[in-house]
This record gives structure tokens, C-alpha cells and sequence, in this order.
């Protein structure tokens, strides 16, 4: 009986580990960026339609405007990001990915032109989508819990999927939101839940 909670007990502190070291890897990019790039790390992130734009959409997530911006992004990310680790390590980093990659790419074929995106934005409301759709596609008690989990703590900030702000990518959150309900409807077959393997 012990070794299943031993086993247990590492696999929770191994995903804490890996959404603690992400985000202080955010931080630290963030130290860096103003002490040593005096800023200029944030000309990294997607430019829409521009050839050098598309390393962007690997950078852009680990980048902020600003530790006001970083701050904004830090505990939405941090409880949306743990909801989806709870199912498991696989779902965290295929969902990450997902997101990164198809919302990074539809920001850069459909933002507006002549502007900068980055930011963790992406990823929240990748996870955000992830985790409704998930819910919905697999409509077990457990998928279904954390999507009116996650709805109650973010639903509200879907109104920023749409045109609002001129310094806000709107579109980060719209196509992130899509790339995590893409990533969720690809995986909709998938049963797996708690305990869940790493």
C-alpha cells in the first residue's frame, strides 16, 4: 500500500516541478530581457506575415511586454495549466505544444499587420479551451468537473477572444483558444484520467 502512495506523491511533486520550473523560466527570461536585452527580446515575438515573424511562434510564449504583462499571465497560467496536468504530464505538454504551434501560426496569417504578439495569453486560453472541450468530447464526471472549474474561475475572460484593446492581442486569444479545442477533439478518444500515469 505504501508504494502506490510513494509513487503517487513523486508523480504530483514531478508535475509541480515542471509548472514551477516553466514559470520561473518565464521570470527569468523576463530578468534577462530587461537587464541584459534592455527590452529588445520582445521584437522575438510573432510578426504577422513577416518571414522572420514565423521564429516568433516559438518565442512568443516565453516572452512579456513588461513584468506587469508577465504578472497578468502568471496565476491564470499557473491554475490552468495544473488543471491540466491533474489528467497528466501527456496532456500538459501536447497541449502546450498544440497550442503554441496552431495558435502561433493563425496569429501569424491572420494578426494585424505591422504589429508585435507575445505572451503566456496564448497558452491560458489554449488550456482554457482544451479543457472545455475535453469535457465535452469525453463527458466523464471528472472531464465535466474541471471544465466548470476552469469556466468559473476564466469563463468571463473568453470576451477576450474578441476586438477590443489596440495593445491586446485579441488574436493570441482567439487562436490559442482554438489550438487548445484542437488539441482537445484530436485526443477526444482518449479515456485516461485519475490516477493517471505521468
Amino acid at each position: 500500500m505504501r508504494a502506490p502512495a510513494r509513487d503517487g506523491k513523486t508523480t504530483l511533486r514531478a508535475r509541480l516541478g515542471i509548472l514551477a520550473g516553466f514559470m520561473t523560466l518565464l521570470w527569468l527570461l523576463e530578468v534577462a530581457d530587461l537587464l541584459l536585452f534592455g527590452g529588445a527580446l520582445d521584437g522575438k515575438g510573432i510578426r504577422p506575415r513577416a518571414e522572420v515573424g514565423l521564429w516568433g511562434i516559438l518565442f512568443a510564449p516565453f516572452l512579456h511586454a513588461g513584468f506587469g504583462h508577465l504578472l497578468a499571465n502568471s496565476i491564470p497560467l499557473l491554475v490552468l495549466g495544473w488543471l491540466v496536468l491533474l489528467r497528466s504530464l501527456r496532456d500538459f505538454l501536447w497541449a502546450t505544444v498544440v497550442v503554441a504551434i496552431l495558435g502561433g501560426l493563425g496569429v501569424w496569417l491572420f494578426g494585424r499587420p505591422a504589429t508585435v504578439h507575445l505572451g503566456a495569453s496564448g497558452l491560458i486560453f489554449g488550456y482554457l479551451g482544451y479543457l472545455f472541450l475535453r469535457g465535452f468530447w469525453e463527458r466523464s464526471v471528472a472531464a465535466v468537473s474541471l471544465a466548470l472549474v476552469a469556466g468559473a474561475l476564466y469563463g468571463s475572460a473568453l470576451w477576450g477572444v474578441l476586438p477590443g484593446r489596440a495593445n491586446v492581442s485579441w488574436e493570441g486569444h482567439l487562436f490559442g483558444f482554438a489550438g487548445g479545442a484542437g488539441a482537445a477533439t484530436v485526443h477526444r478518444r482518449r479515456r485516461s484520467w485519475l490516477p493517471m500515469a505521468v
